[in-house]
Order: structure tokens, then sequence, then C-alpha cells
């Protein structure tokens, strides 16, 4: 095999994105041999984005069992990305799947020993693993040159949406359709990277709002408070209603403090360690004293590009892949968490109950306003199902 035979699941905003790149040769080992929508204006735009190179399959059943493609990679709404990934390693493919893994981490669970049971390639699209800003975090984090956490603080109110953006379809920002806000849709990325860099944390208590600026069913506004095994904390603050908005990522560690604001990284290098210096200074106002270094951060920043072609490098290669599929399931636990706890009104400890949390995401789901405007839903359920009902 010399090109990945691609089939790309869902022809919205990210599936057309996708198209365009690999049309565009910016991944060239993948070749889209196939793409797929319910829809048939979109699937037929898809067709047409590829040149007519691509066969066109209005059902994913259909496109999975036809031997057409090697891999499929599934940008469809967040319910459906288990379900399809199990159908996909039943059928010998490999799988790339947008985020979120899912909306709840028992479905998650699910999919990830499918992958396993299959012995095949399994990728996430956590494309800001390729920003080499945050890869220069985790690497400091990693090789202790910022010592053990003491406290991390990531403000990302960057997100704003007018309500004509969840307006453009019925689906968004409901439970039954989209599983949640803010955290299922502009964070995960965010969540990914906070685990990635820091860990995952021990115990969560949250605070959502729902429709606070918006007229929404689910959360545009959140605040949580992370607590890791070691004793450090942490916040999360975001929403989709702050203009100007903020990303600011703040770690502060024994050996100092990296913050990140955009694409730029600062290191505040203590002259020793916090721990050391609390004990053994002289003077009650003293500090240990720190150097500003401002990171000159070298590298690419590929984006999805740079995580399709890595997928295809570790299906053609052997390569090892920087968002294992797998590793999905971290984020959400969060995210999960951080809506148990705002149900609630309890901190929420670590390993998640999974069965709690899916229990009261049916109850929500039950009265979504988007199954009361079309008579329809999205089937969230665990028995390998997929689609509308």
């Amino acid at each position: 095999m010399s090109k990945v035979k691609l089939g790309i699941i869902g022809i919205g905003n990210m599936g057309t994105s996708h198209i365009k790149n690999i049309m565009e040769g910016k991944t060239p080992e993948v070749e889209l041999a196939a793409v797929c929508d319910i829809d048939p204006e979109r699937l037929k735009a898809g067709v047409e984005l590829s040149g007519g190179a691509a066969k066109g399959f209005a059902a994913f059943d259909e496109l999975a069992e036809s031997g057409t493609v090697d891999a499929v990679l599934i940008a469809t709404p967040h319910y459906f990305h288990p379900p399809m990934a199990q159908k996909a390693f039943s059928c010998g493919l490999h799988v790339l799947t947008e985020k979120p893994a899912g909306v709840y981490t028992k479905a998650v669970r699910q999919m990830n020993e499918a992958a396993a049971k299959s012995g095949r390639v399994f990728g996430i699209m956590y494309n800001q693993r390729t920003n080499p800003v945050y890869a220069a975090v985790k690497r400091m984090m990693e090789d202790g040159t910022l010592g053990e956490l003491q406290r991390v603080s990531w403000i990302i109110t960057d997100w704003y949406r007018t309500q004509s953006y969840y307006d453009s379809g019925t689906w968004r920002a409901t439970w039954a359709g989209e599983g949640g806000g803010v955290l299922l849709n502009q964070d995960p990325h965010n969540l990914d990277l906070l685990q990635w860099i820091c860990g995952m944390p021990s115990r969560i208590t949250g605070f959502c709002s729902i429709g606070k600026y918006h007229d929404i069913e689910v959360e545009d506004d959140v605040t949580a408070y992370l607590e890791y095994p070691n004793g450090a904390t942490g916040t999360f603050i975001t929403s989709t209603g702050d203009y100007p908005g903020t990303n600011r990522l703040e770690i502060s560690c024994q050996n100092g403090k990296v913050v990140t604001d955009g694409n730029k990284l600062t290191f505040y290098k203590n002259h020793m360690p916090v721990h050391e210096h609390l004990i053994t200074a002289k003077g009650g106002f003293d500090t240990p004293g720190c150097d500003v270094e401002e990171i000159d951060v070298q590298g690419d920043n590929p984006q999805h590009v740079g995580i399709l072609n890595n997928f295809a490098a570790a299906v053609l290669r052997g390569e090892k892949l920087l968002a294992p599929g797998e590793e999905g399931i971290r984020g959400l636990t969060i995210s999960n968490g951080i809506h148990l706890s705002a149900w609630t009104g309890k901190a929420v400890d670590l390993p998640l109950d999974e069965d709690l949390f899916y229990s009261l995401l049916q109850e929500k789901i039950k009265t979504s306003t988007y199954q009361k405007k079309e008579a329809t839903g999205v089937v969230a359920s665990l028995d390998g199902t997929y689609g509308v009902k």
C-alpha cells in the first residue's frame, strides 16, 4: 500500500475542509476514495469537491462493508463517533475520528475496547497537539524543567459565538443533538491539552451556566475547579459569550511557571525550587527570584493536515501516533466530570461514575428541544446503533 484509501464520513464544515486539504495535495499519502453523507445535497457536493474521484455513499454501513477504503475519517455529530468507529473496526478499517471522542465516556470506553480488539490504527483529530508552543510546554513538564505541578489555570474565552451561530442548525447546542455546549463543541482540544500536559485531576467541581448569554438549552459559560493527586489545583474558565476573549494558560511549578498567550511562551525560571526556598529563607518576605525568558518556539503548526499525515504514516509504516484515539476518553472524562458536578451540585471524584452520568444525560435528552422541534433525535444508546429515529 503506497497510499491510504480514505473515506470521509459527514460532509459538513470539517468534512468539507478535510476534502479540500486532500485534494489540494497537502496529504500526499492519503487518497480520497469515498465520501458519505445522509443528506443528498451534501453528498453530491462532497463528490464534486473530489473532482469525481471519490465514490459517494448515502449509508455508512454500505461504505464500511464495500471494500472501497482502508480507513475512515468520522466527521459526524458527536453521538455517532463511537458506534461508527466500532462498525469500522468490525470491518477491518483504520479509524480517525474528529473530536470529541463521544458525548459520554461509557460509549467511548466501548469504542476503545473495539479498537484494541481490532488491531487497527485508531487516531483522534486533536490537531492542537501539533502546536509547537503546547508541545514545548509538555516537554518542559516531562523533562523536569518545571518541576512538580502546583497550580494550573486556563482562561479560554475567545470562543465568542452569536445567537445566529446556534440558530444555524437545530441540532446545535442541544442535549439530544450535540450532547452539550461549549465543553463538547469548542473545548475538547483545550481539555485534551490540559490532561496531555498536566495529567488527569482526581476531583472536579464544576459550575455551568445554561444559556447565560444565548437562547440555548446547554452551557455557554463554565468555571471548573480541579484537584490533582499530588495536591496541586487548577481552574478552567470558558465561555462563548465573552468579547474580547482570552486564551491564557498558566502553569506554576516548583521551578517556576510558564505562560502561553496565543503563540507566545514565557518561562519564569526560579533561582531555586519553591519548596527549598520556603524552608531555608531567612527573611519573611524573601523570594527565590526568577529570570524571565521569552522562549523562541520553532517548528511548524500543521494542525489538521499534520494529524492526517501522521495517521497515514501510522497506517503505512507503523509510525507513532501523535494523538491516539484511545486518549480521547481523558479530556471527555474531565468534561463529563464538570457536567456531573454541576448537575448534582457536588464535587466529583475520578474515576467517574459513568452510569450516573449516562442516566442524568438521558433525562436531559428526553426533554431536549431538538426532539421537540424535529420529532427526531440522535440515538444515544449503547447498543451500537447510530443515526436518527
